[in-house]
């Protein structure tokens, strides 16, 4: 009888021991997950303010070339127009073509060997060439003729201003080895057509070639996505 209550008491004490020992083992785990949480958190909140210190970086940056090409090209006579929010050159293609044609007129190479060396001069400078990841030259046509009609037609303009710029004729050498690395041409056929004062349609102002820059912002939303997925 003696022997069967001491092994039953024994069998309770055992029991005790056990339970505070897991209650404990599940304290120690779910402080383990709450250290890792607060620490994943902090590690987010470090990436998003991160990112969001380079988007106002960036913006700066972009709002600067603006500044800067506005002041560059601010002679009316030029004939050259820079939008405000993009920082877009935008000059008429009669500058540089004849209507309906994609050969650049003999007056269009002294245009070009004075504006692109302007251009780059602000574009390319230091503090402003590391965030610079793309020059585009863009071509665009009015609503006369079919989309695809157009769509060659700016295309071979755009071409056009390249061959010249980056081939043998283009006075200054040393800017080609710099454009080579970032320039891409586009025709845009009619697609994005402009307006008149007025807000109508007008042929004259969509048929252009624009100069255009691209920061490095796609890698900006790439982390954006990158931090949102993971959160």
């Amino acid at each position: 009888m003696i022997n069967k209550y001491q092994r039953l008491f024994k069998n309770e004490q055992e029991e005790h021991h056990f339970w505070p020992s897991f209650t404990d083992l599940l304290t120690s785990i779910l402080l383990c997950f709450v250290l890792i949480f607060i620490s994943m958190m902090v590690i987010k909140s470090i990436q998003i303010e991160e990112m969001k210190q380079t988007i106002d970086q960036i913006m700066g940056v972009r709002a600067n070339l603006v500044k800067d090409l506005n002041e560059q090209f601010k002679d009316p006579t030029l004939g050259i127009d820079v939008d405000e929010k993009t920082g877009a050159i935008i000059f008429n293609t009669e500058i540089l073509f004849e209507y309906d044609g994609s050969e650049l007129k003999e007056d269009s190479f002294h245009f070009l060997d004075e504006f692109v060396p302007k251009y780059l001069d602000v574009l390319l400078q230091s503090g402003y060439e590391d965030y610079v990841s793309e020059i585009i030259i863009e071509g665009h046509a009015d609503r006369t003729d079919s989309y695809l009609y157009n769509l060659e037609l700016s295309q071979e303009r755009a071409y056009s201003v390249a061959a010249y710029i980056l081939g043998d004729d283009f006075p200054y050498k040393n800017i080609q080895n710099h454009l080579q690395e970032k320039l891409t041409v586009n025709g845009k056929s009619f697609s994005d057509g402009r307006t008149d004062e007025n807000g109508n349609y007008s042929p004259e102002a969509s048929r252009r070639v624009e100069f255009k820059f691209r920061l490095k912002d796609e890698e900006i939303l790439d982390k954006t996505r990158e931090i949102l997925q993971g959160s």
